[in-house]
């Protein structure tokens, strides 16, 4: 699945000690829910949304601990667009 605003694939971060998450914008929250409810993966949706120098705002989507990031992110790759 593409970033609307980058035009770059989304990614599943794994970074620190944080459980994985994935940053993307939030005109495609509803999509990539849709995809992980469709997948039965754990996730919660941050409640706040960040614009910074009048980008698009983006929001994080978060994964359960127990969620394989990899998995997401082959589910991420293989999902097209709307």
């Amino acid at each position: 699945m593409i970033d609307s605003s980058t035009k770059k694939p989304l990614c599943v971060s794994t970074a620190g000690d944080a459980s994985p998450y994935i940053m993307l914008p939030v005109e495609q929250v509803d999509e990539v829910r849709a995809l992980l409810d469709a997948h039965d993966i754990s996730y919660w949706v941050d409640e706040h949304a960040i614009s910074i120098d009048g980008e698009p705002e983006v929001t994080v989507v978060n994964l359960g601990r127990d969620v394989d990031p990899d998995a997401v992110q082959s589910i991420l790759d293989g999902a097209k667009s709307k």
